[in-house]
């Protein structure tokens, strides 16, 4: 007798959307760096408010964490704005 396996319960998420959620972004200390994270941030969130961006350096002064506080609509939106930032040249890492 075949039995179909069972179904996979969806993951819940731990996010309740909307909400204010916040990425670290780190890069190369490079002129253009913010600017292009905030561009991307925009592209997810169209009311991003660039003030709200917090920026730290590394101890050597090579490397800039970048974090921005976007507001999550949905964790589709969550997982294409860290694809995006992730595949981007001047970015490292997307945490």
């Amino acid at each position: 007798m075949n039995t179909p396996p069972p179904e996979t319960p969806r993951q819940e998420s731990l996010i309740e959307y909307p909400s204010l959620f916040p990425i670290k972004v780190m890069g190369e200390k490079v002129d253009g760096l913010v600017h292009a994270i905030s561009v991307i941030a925009r592209e997810f969130d169209p009311v991003f408010d660039a003030t709200t961006i917090e920026l730290r350096e590394s101890k050597g002064g090579k490397y800039l964490g970048v974090t921005i506080t976007i507001m999550a609509t949905s964790r589709e939106q969550l997982d294409e704005l860290y694809r995006t930032l992730s595949t981007h040249p001047m970015v490292k890492v997307v945490l």
